[in-house]
């Protein structure tokens, strides 16, 4: 009986280039491989909560895995508020033949899961993170997107500054840890990067900035929008709460333009790239990276590897518990950090 139930797949909280690719690597191999059903949830927790679904064949996942965004539409919803609960998703799954979920979202959407899981319901994870923030896996997909459209942009940045000799702010995404800051900055030449893990003066800012000022170049400066100075307690947040009660970030770009313009009577820019990072088309990797994991989602499913999320180690594609995969961030290392701190000011 249990061979003929359909699998649910739905995608939560913030979109993320390579979801759709991870959606159709699961259908194929379910529907090529294993001969299952699938149907998909719309709009993340909200469609399981409603019991909203549509099918997914081999026909409605044609062509997707290079598109950005998710087919299946997402949202923040939390399962357990409301009218939602593990009751009413146990039900909804019933009367809609599905026996099993793959849950692809970040920590919020997985912490759901794992509260679903305990009360008995059949739930395998994909850890989906732009940030690059969680620890049980090595890499999740769309972060080498994000870092890749953060360094293009400051590819365009630099030559702006460069013609008119101003320092450029480049805010990025970066809530808790600064891998997208990292990397890119890295990539573009940044001549200071300030992450969430590094608390740093605006002192020591503006003695990197004029120092490339000195040597008669246009600096660029690269802050990851959780970052804090040393004098802030909380990263800046100006816009009030998301639906998981986390403050919404951004602005600490032009906190630190201001600052830097005034102490050093310097014409400084900020732009603050926000959801251009999320969108549009995945990278290659992304693209082979989501596939994969889409694919050891259905071979966890049919192997019953409940209470688990799919995660890369090295470049072999592996299995975690949930309770393993919450509440450690995958923090940027000091080591990591002195390295690129070398090619400062």
């Amino acid at each position: 009986m249990i061979e003929s139930m359909k699998i649910g797949i739905l995608t939560s909280g913030g979109d993320c280039p390579g979801l759709n690719a991870v959606i159709r690597g699961a259908v194929l191999k379910g529907t090529q491989i294993y001969g299952r059903e699938f149907v998909g949830f719309r709009d993340g927790w909200r469609g399981v909560v409603d019991g909203d679904v549509i099918p997914l064949e081999r026909k409605d996942i044609q062509g997707i895995g290079k598109q950005g965004g998710t087919i299946l539409g997402t949202s923040r919803t939390n399962p357990f508020e409301g009218s939602g609960g593990a009751e009413v998703v146990r039900a909804n799954m019933e009367r809609l033949g599905i026996d099993s979920l793959i849950a692809i979202g970040g920590e919020g959407t997985l912490a759901a899961a794992k509260r679903l899981t305990d009360a008995g319901i059949k739930i395998v994870g994909v850890p989906k993170t732009v940030d690059n923030d969680l620890s049980a896996t090595d890499y999740t997909f769309g972060f080498d997107t994000a870092t890749q459209i953060a360094t293009d942009a400051m590819d365009r940045l630099r030559t702006t500054g460069d013609s008119h000799g101003r320092c450029m702010v480049a805010e990025v995404m970066g809530r808790h840890v600064g891998w997208i800051a990292l990397h890119s900055g890295m990539a573009a030449g940044a001549h200071a990067i300030l992450i969430p893990e590094q608390k740093t003066s605006i002192e020591q800012i503006c003695v990197w900035v004029k120092s490339v000022m000195d040597r008669k170049r246009a600096p660029l400066i690269v802050v990851a929008e959780g970052f804090k100075l040393d004098t802030m307690d909380d990263a800046h947040s100006e816009r009030g709460l998301d639906a998981f009660g986390r403050p919404r970030l951004g602005g600490i770009g032009d906190i630190l333009a201001q600052e830097i313009e005034t102490r050093l009577n310097i014409e400084t820019r900020s732009t603050t790239l926000g959801h251009i990072q999320r969108g549009g088309t995945p990278t290659a990797y992304d693209r082979v990276l989501a596939t994969r994991y889409g694919m050891a989602a259905v071979d966890s499913v049919i192997h019953g590897r409940w209470g688990r999320m799919v995660s890369l180690s090295g470049t072999t594609i592996t299995h975690v518990a949930f309770e393993d995969a919450l509440g450690k961030l995958n923090t940027v290392p000091q080591s990591r950090y002195d390295e690129a701190a070398i090619l400062f000011g």
